[in-house]
């Protein structure tokens, strides 16, 4: 258990993608909890239904693997049997700068050893759509989940493009314990703590085939840059790996460390 002047240590998992993702991850997710001593895990299960969105399928695989909570990102809405499953799973957070009144929640609360984590999930505004801009719904859902007795808060950073992510690393360190970016599938090389305590990466990347486009069949996602003509995209399953971010906090909840993880799944 954590007590209040212990350390806390978090893992947070990449875009699963598809079946070969949720298969690595019931893999990989349990070892890497016990190899880091993780007190909570959080994945981004935004393309875990057949490679685009959520159903309750595969969030019933992602918590039975060891999730604590999920997060998700603009395919939030992509299964139509998810919107049900959002607003009746308090786990699972979807990008709170979506329009007011859209299934789901923005951000949760979990107990974690005695102390309230907060885990808010976010969408860039650049090259996607979203109703307001993420830095403003970020002081709006910091100050609620204070509210909320929150002594903690993760933030995954659902964008497109790598300056706004670096941005709002900016925007709010030392004001939340981590922000992790997700959403392009790559892993970027520049995981630190920031100055004033806030853990951050660009993008975490993707827990899929590496043998790939971004976790889609490379023949077919070939086909939209050769031929620029609609293509069926079906999930690739060979050399799959796991991209994941560790990182430990002091018992004030700032960030100590982080650490990149790009492993094999098999």
């Amino acid at each position: 258990t954590i007590g209040e002047t212990a350390r806390m240590r978090i893992l947070f998992v990449g875009d699963v993608v598809g079946k070969p993702g949720l298969r690595a991850l019931e893999a990989k997710l349990p070892e890497l909890r016990e190899r880091y001593s993780a007190d909570l895990a959080i994945v981004n299960g935004e393309n875990s239904a057949a490679g685009m969105g959520i159903n309750d399928r595969a969030a019933a695989a992602i918590f039975s693997a060891g999730a604590d909570v999920i997060t998700l990102g603009n395919h939030a809405y992509r299964q139509r049997d998810s919107y049900e499953l959002l607003d009746r799973e308090e786990r699972i957070v979807r990008p709170a700068n979506f329009p007011k009144g859209n299934p789901g929640r923005g951000a949760t609360v979990i107990e974690v050893g005695g102390r309230n984590v907060g885990v808010l999930n976010l969408s860039g505004a650049l090259q996607l759509t979203v109703a307001r801009s993420p830095f403003h719904a970020a002081d709006a859902e910091l100050a609620e989940l204070e509210r909320k007795g929150a002594e903690i808060v993760i933030v995954d950073f659902h964008a497109e493009v790598t300056s706004e992510k670096v941005a709002m690393g900016w925007y709010l360190d030392g004001r939340v314990a981590a922000v992790l970016g997700t959403h392009t599938h790559v892993p970027t090389a520049d995981c630190r703590v920031l100055p004033d305590g806030t853990a951050f990466i660009t993008d975490v990347g993707m827990t899929g085939s590496r043998q790939s486009i971004l976790g889609v069949r490379i023949e077919d996602a070939m086909q939209t840059f050769t031929r620029q003509m609609p293509t069926r995209f079906k999930t690739a399953d060979e050399d799959v790996w796991i991209n994941a971010a560790a990182f430990e906090l002091d018992a004030s909840g700032r960030a100590l460390s982080i650490e990149q993880i790009l492993e094999p799944a098999g």
